[in-house]
């Protein structure tokens, strides 16, 4: 049996073991950590998969980032992933259940528009993540564009011309 829980009470390095065994421990040079650079998680939308023994099964992780656009005005959007699984519990749908949990969370939220670099047939097929939107979008290294997803979560197009970077938030 395995449980959903908030990935914030998972010890940061079983989490790094975990994001190494399932993509290597090179990446980090990747750009999806470049786009979300200096970012905190955000708690509500990251959650982990324990099974028994509190062993650490997946993990998934939401990030706050921007399309920023040529003046420098930033249109904020949601990063989700790495979707992460040890590779002994792959196929065994603890990715499926994290997104739905994830989604599901965020459409209740009413939050920003999700956005990701992932396989468009497998996200658009169980969610709806499209790259419709994101032709105009760059991010800083390399990726292809058909990759570069976004889900709106109360029908409204996704769209814009810009590049991809942390969310700077302004203090009051």
């Amino acid at each position: 049996m395995s449980d959903i829980i908030p990935l914030d009470t998972v010890a940061s390095d079983a989490i790094e073991a975990l994001l190494d065994a399932a993509f290597g421990p090179d990446r980090h040079g990747r750009t999806a950590y470049r786009i979300r650079e200096g970012m905190a998680i955000i708690p509500a939308l990251s959650v982990a998969i324990a099974g028994r023994g509190d062993a650490l099964i997946g993990t998934l992780q939401s990030w706050p980032v921007a399309l920023t656009q040529a003046d420098g005005r930033q249109i904020p959007l949601i990063m989700i992933g790495p979707v992460a699984v040890a590779p002994a519990h792959q196929q065994d749908g603890h990715g499926r259940a994290m997104m739905d949990a994830v989604i599901g969370k965020a459409r209740a939220l009413r939050t920003e528009p999700l956005m990701m670099i992932g396989d468009p047939e497998y996200y658009g097929r169980f969610w709806g993540f499209t790259a419709d939107g994101t032709g105009g979008w760059d991010a800083p290294g390399p990726f292809e564009k058909r990759r570069l997803l976004a889900l709106s979560l109360d029908g409204r197009p996704v769209g814009g011309e810009g590049m991809l970077t942390p969310r700077i938030t302004i203090s009051a």
